[in-house]
């Protein structure tokens, strides 16, 4: 499976920049791996082969559902494309059912950008484009979002 970007790409048509989600939607996907890491140390801790038993079927349920959130999470991030080339912004999510959006960088009326504290920190956050007539088209989670708007209201020019 190629990139969605090489399909629509107009001629004389280049690619920008390119985002991707950032790395926190496997939040899940780690916090189930770190609670399955310590029922199973905590196993070792305790002499009572009851409560070594039950720590141990923890530890792997708990590691199943890592396994679980961390595929899923990794085919959200491999199935969603953002990218601004020199005349548009393009974003598609999903592998069957399929959600694009593409915006004409002359039409962009603005750019936001959402971070929570935790999203600053990590840089990662929410960019809402406001475009003329099209309305709000938000891409959530994304990795850099602040050199992501830049790239934007620069309209694919260099910073």
């Amino acid at each position: 499976m190629g990139r969605y970007i090489d399909d629509i790409l107009q001629p004389g048509e280049t690619v920008i920049y390119s985002a991707n989600e950032h790395w926190i939607v496997f939040w899940q996907a780690i916090l189930a791996a770190i609670v399955a890491v310590v029922a199973l140390i905590g196993t070792r801790l305790v002499v009572n082969e009851a409560v070594t038993l039950v720590g141990l079927g923890l530890a792997a349920i708990m590691a199943a559902v890592a396994l679980i959130y961390g595929v899923r999470a990794w085919f959200q991030r491999w199935t969603t494309e953002t990218y601004i080339t020199s005349e548009r912004v393009v974003h598609k999510q999903g592998f069957i059912k399929r959600t694009t959006f593409e915006m004409n960088l002359d039409k962009v009326e603005g750019v936001d950008v959402n971070q929570s504290v935790l999203g600053r920190m990590l840089d990662y956050g929410d960019v809402v484009i406001q475009g003329v007539g099209d309305g709000e088209k938000p891409v959530r989670m994304i990795a850099s979002p602040l050199q992501f708007r830049n790239h934007i209201t620069t309209r694919g020019r260099p910073a």
